[in-house]
């Protein structure tokens, strides 16, 4: 396995993103997942955000025709301004699980989402990282030699991973006033 992974990252690109189930390798990913968008979504919302920084093109818009704005799950899309569109998910089908990712508790994910993210990951230098996250049984003992720690510590937490910084898991946009405004507001300016 390597060492211990201990930089922070964004929780919502690994354990989330794979729930949409996208074909690996497409020709856009995001630039930044999100769980949030201050002013706009909470995290009782269960959206999950795409954030896509690209120059709005012939093969992006057919990218999103085809892969996002068709998906079951895409809500919404936000255009946050320079170049950097937001897509937004409904995972409420994903109730309990994203309820446990806000509280870190990956290893307590349901058994079919688990193997969507391990398979996912599954030809990536992260798949043995994110099987330890998903399923820390076997590797208490391994951490607790790197972590040069007592393996009971490591059993009681049970965790492997650090819950998500909430604060990076949402959109913080200049704009996000106004958006949350214009969701309110039923009033329209005649064209």
């Amino acid at each position: 396995m390597g060492i211990v992974y201990t930089d922070y990252f964004q929780k919502s690109r690994v354990f989330l993103y794979p729930l949409l189930e996208l074909k690996k390798g497409l020709a856009y990913v995001p630039k930044q997942t999100y769980i949030a968008m201050d002013n706009v979504h909470s995290f009782n919302d269960y959206k999950f955000l795409c954030e896509y920084k690209v120059k709005m093109c012939d093969s992006f818009d057919k990218f999103c025709n085809r892969y996002i704005r068709n998906h079951s799950k895409f809500d919404e899309y936000i255009d946050l301004g320079n170049n950097r569109h937001l897509f937004v998910f409904d995972f409420s089908g994903y109730k309990s699980d994203f309820n446990k990712f806000v509280k870190g508790k990956y290893s307590q994910f349901s058994l079919n989402s688990k193997v969507i993210i391990i398979d996912f990951f599954s030809d990536s230098k992260s798949s043995d990282f994110v099987e330890a996250f998903l399923s820390p049984e076997g590797f208490h003992e391994f951490y607790a030699d790197e972590l040069d720690v007592e393996v009971e510590l490591l059993e009681d937490v049970f965790e492997l991973c650090s819950p998500p910084d909430l604060i990076k898991e949402t959109v913080i946009n200049k704009n996000g006033a106004f958006l949350s405004l214009l969701k309110e507001c039923d009033v329209y300016l005649p064209k």
